[in-house]
């Protein structure tokens, strides 16, 4: 009697279903997970993002300082998001991503609630240490799974709509943060939040399935020690990692403060300042994913060195767009080069991220991106709010609080520079090693 077929010798369209599983799955399904995969991410970034329209508030009730501030945005979350990473982000790559990513979500999405109860600065310090360590779990999983569950031909498209959720989470925050808070107190903002994620935890548990379940691989689990060492020995890997970490240097540095900015400069109320920056950058981000995803993609059909390449001249492109956005004297002057700083800083992620896939082998794509978010998190988003505090508080007795902080963010943007001449360095090394005839891993 011949027993029943293995699931993963199982063999559809040419594949066996272990070396494609998204093979398991209709393009229904795949929809359906793709769309919750989004909401996660949406709230991913929402609650983590909310702090920045809060800081005001936060500080007018606390009697913080800008570097206080700074600490509050980076260094606290930052460590445990930074530091629980790897690990969650190894056990993603032979666990049961699903329940990983439902009880990361759970734990953030409460710590974020507790938020709303913190009754002193090191109360919501605490509370948001645990909103960092919760999200650790979040990015890495859900790459994972999208990997598994589209090809290698349709994966670049899923991926960038999964963008599109930062976008979404980051201007939902801002704007939905900025209008509760502005009416019922920041308190009620994190609340708000926190318990709409909570939602999501069951959902996404029932919904989204494990491909292991049903192809019951057994994978050989490389030492970290051997992935890491094996990883850095890749120059372009190295570029693209310090490129990576500056730009969340920038982005969660400088950006973080932006509504802060608004609001000192122009006297208007957290409600204005929310929705006006929280609007220009959801059609940043669309607009910039969107174009990133084409540009990137039609570019790397000619060389694939022109991922990294597209992704470094967007850095630097960048830059004297956003100068030229802080420096304007009016809100309404800075609105459209603002769009346009924030397009291009767009444009740039999906090749980014491309570009690190391209330049690691497939076995620690996983292990691959929790390096870089471990380094990315501690130093960019850890040290980038602070060091932006620090200046701003440094320049304030002869610049005034508002014009302290303008330089202060205007200063950090200039490190995009060495991002973008690092992705084009990875360039040349992918190019290099093609010449070679080796893979540019």
């Amino acid at each position: 009697m011949v027993g029943a077929p293995n699931p993963r010798d199982i063999v559809l369209d040419g594949h066996r279903a272990q070396d494609a599983p998204w093979l398991l799955y209709s393009a229904r399904q795949r929809a359906v997970f793709l769309f919750v995969l989004f909401l996660v991410g949406a709230s991913n970034n929402i609650d983590r993002n909310i702090l920045g329209v809060l800081l005001p508030q936060i500080k007018a009730e606390f009697l913080l300082s800008d570097t206080q501030l700074g600490l509050l945005s980076g260094v606290v979350f930052a460590i445990f998001y930074a530091i629980l990473g790897l690990p969650l982000a190894r056990w993603a790559d032979h666990g049961h991503r699903p329940r990983i990513l439902s009880l990361s979500l759970i734990v953030w999405s409460a710590m974020t609630t507790m938020c709303g109860f913190a009754q002193s600065f090191w109360q919501l310090a605490l509370a948001r240490i645990g909103v960092g360590a919760g999200e650790a779990g979040a990015l890495p999983t859900v790459q994972s799974l999208i990997a598994d569950y589209f090809p290698p031909e349709r994966r670049a498209g899923a991926m960038s709509i999964f963008v599109l959720s930062a976008a979404l989470g980051y201007a939902g925050g801002l704007i939905l943060g900025g209008y509760v808070a502005q009416r019922y107190g920041w308190r009620s903002a994190f609340i708000l939040v926190g318990v709409g994620s909570l939602l999501l935890g069951p959902i996404c548990l029932l919904t989204l399935k494990e491909p292991r379940a049903k192809v019951a691989a057994k994978a050989v689990q490389e030492p970290y020690l051997t992935a890491f060492v094996e990883l850095f020995k890749s120059p372009a890997y190295r570029c693209i990692l310090y490129a990576i970490v500056i730009f969340f240097f920038m982005g969660y540095g400088a950006l973080v403060f932006i509504v802060s900015l608004i609001t000192r400069l122009f006297g208007v109320d957290l409600q204005t300042a929310g929705a006006t920056f929280g609007t220009i950058a959801l059609l940043g981000a669309v607009v910039g994913n969107l174009l990133g995803g084409l540009l990137s993609n039609a570019l790397a059909k000619k060389n694939l060195a022109n991922l990294p390449r597209t992704a470094g001249w967007a850095m630097i492109l960048c830059v004297p767009v956003f100068e030229f956005a802080l420096s304007r004297s009016t809100m309404t002057a800075m609105y459209f080069p603002l769009f346009l700083g924030l397009m291009l800083q767009n444009v740039m992620s999906p090749p980014m991220f491309s570009s690190l896939y391209l330049v690691c082998d497939s076995k620690r794509h996983a292990t691959a991106l929790a390096i870089v978010l471990l380094f990315a998190n501690l130093i960019g988003l850890g040290l980038g709010p602070f060091l932006t505090g620090v200046i701003s508080d440094y320049l304030e007795p002869t610049h005034g609080s508002a014009e302290g902080l303008r330089w202060a963010i205007m200063i950090l943007f200039v490190s995009m520079f060495a991002s973008g001449g690092l992705m084009l360095r990875a360039a040349r090394h992918v190019e290099t090693a093609r010449d070679h005839g080796q893979a540019p891993c």
